[in-house]
């Protein structure tokens, strides 16, 4: 007997999902467990596995067509098997063939705003070699190794973003050989000319739009900025290196100091659900990792138990993972507080917005050396600003105040934190 197989719901906050790729074509034999599909979701794009044994026998949606989760996905049965009856009862998408666009024109840059929670710069680097198996074998599909070898492609290089770090066709319909920025240019249009180029939205920069002008304009937000002096921040840093296999940034102290100062104010770490107000006795730490579709906050769970090193290496783990698309739902889910650190990109000071459920948002910017008042001299100091915003409807001014002199207390003394 057929079966209806569903635009699954693969994050908590999806409700729309495209179909990147076919992995099976109609006719074509399909096990249990067997990839069928690769979905974009909200916050990346993952394979989709088939929960039946039988032969695919009707695509309700076209590669690269967006759709609501429930709307039929396709249908799996016995060859031959008439599904008339079954397709009448259901109400499919239309189907709607691409239209070949024409190449685009290459223009000059157009500034755009970051609809984010969190102001963030996509950071480009060299993409990594994906991983092999303990045999050495390159791990990927036959169409990818096929299409690789059409291209001229070294599928050693191109890194896997299926399960496991396995290749599949997208990564090498997108890949593009590194080059250092040099030697790229910077934009072909003729002086004088204008022109443009239209960018597809993407399921992920769709949701953070949402979220966000939800969170924007729905959430009284009120902000409280603070200077924290960071001279024994930077002696304990260093001293803490300087132990072999020791490796402690600055966000890494910023995020157990907000863990701590969590403990003793729990208004913070609470959440406005309409009729309630949730206030958290766990503390899940949700960190901002710029993406190339925008932002994932991928969470470090019971920060307030971990020690600085311990966070610092759930934080890189989480980014390598975010930038090549391997988060799972379980990873970026359960905040509590959110922290947004753009003091590696220069940035001295920002505002951000609040990361629903949570209640409050820390923008972190950069150190920097400033003259500064000390026992009425003055004299040199490093000096970081933070702003702290936060939902009205949740904390007051003085909750919020507090707490901010809890987190300067723990960053301008950090061997309390040690305690």
């Amino acid at each position: 007997m057929a079966e209806i197989v569903y635009m699954p719901k693969l994050s908590d906050t999806m409700t729309d999902g495209v179909v990147a790729e076919w992995t099976k074509k109609v006719g074509d034999k399909v096990s249990s467990g067997e990839v069928l599909a690769e979905i974009e979701t909200d916050k990346a794009t993952m394979e989709f596995e088939s929960f039946f044994d039988g032969v695919l026998l009707h695509i309700g949606v076209e590669k690269g067509k967006s759709v609501p989760v429930n709307s039929l996905l396709a249908i799996i049965g016995q060859e031959g098997e008439d599904i008339s009856a079954l397709l009448a009862g259901v109400q499919a998408p239309a189907l709607v063939k691409e239209e070949a666009a024409a190449a685009p024109v290459v223009s000059a840059p157009v500034s755009t705003p970051i609809a984010a929670a969190i102001a963030a710069p996509v950071v480009t680097a060299p993409m990594a070699v994906p991983t092999s198996n303990s045999s050495g074998r390159i791990i990927a599909s036959p169409l990818a190794k096929k299409m690789a070898q059409e291209k001229g492609i070294d599928i050693a290089s191109v890194p896997g973003s299926g399960e496991a770090g396995r290749i599949v066709k997208r990564d090498v319909d997108h890949y593009v050989p590194y080059t250092t920025p040099a030697s790229a240019p910077i934009f072909s249009a003729p002086a004088g000319t204008e022109s443009f180029e239209d960018e597809t939205v993407s399921q992920m920069r769709k949701t953070i739009a949402r979220r966000l002008a939800e969170s924007k304009f729905t959430a009284p937000h009120f902000y409280l900025t603070l200077d924290i002096d960071m001279d024994n921040a930077i002696s304990a840093r260093k001293s803490l290196n300087s132990t072999e296999g020791v490796k402690v940034s600055f966000n890494d102290m910023v995020v157990k100091a907000v863990a701590m100062s969590l403990r003793q104010h729990p208004a913070v770490n609470s959440a406005w659900l309409g009729d309630v107000i949730r206030h958290n006795h766990h503390i899940h730490i949700g960190v901002a990792v710029a993406v190339e579709d925008g932002l994932l906050v991928p969470v470090v769970r019971f920060a307030d138990t971990k020690g600085f090193q311990q966070i610092g290496n759930e934080v890189r783990e989480y980014a390598k993972r975010a930038k090549d698309k391997k988060l799972q739902p379980s990873d970026w889910e359960g905040n509590t507080f959110t922290i947004s650190n753009l003091g590696m990109f220069g940035i001295e000071s920002f505002t951000a917005i609040i990361n629903p459920p949570d209640s409050c948002i820390l923008a972190v910017g950069g150190i920097k050396e400033v003259p500064v008042v000390k026992k009425g001299q003055v004299v040199p100091g490093n000096v970081m600003k933070v702003t702290l915003s936060c939902d009205h409807r949740v904390v007051d001014g003085a909750s919020g105040a507090a707490f901010l002199q809890t987190f300067k207390g723990y960053m301008e003394n950090p061997v309390a934190m040690l305690l």
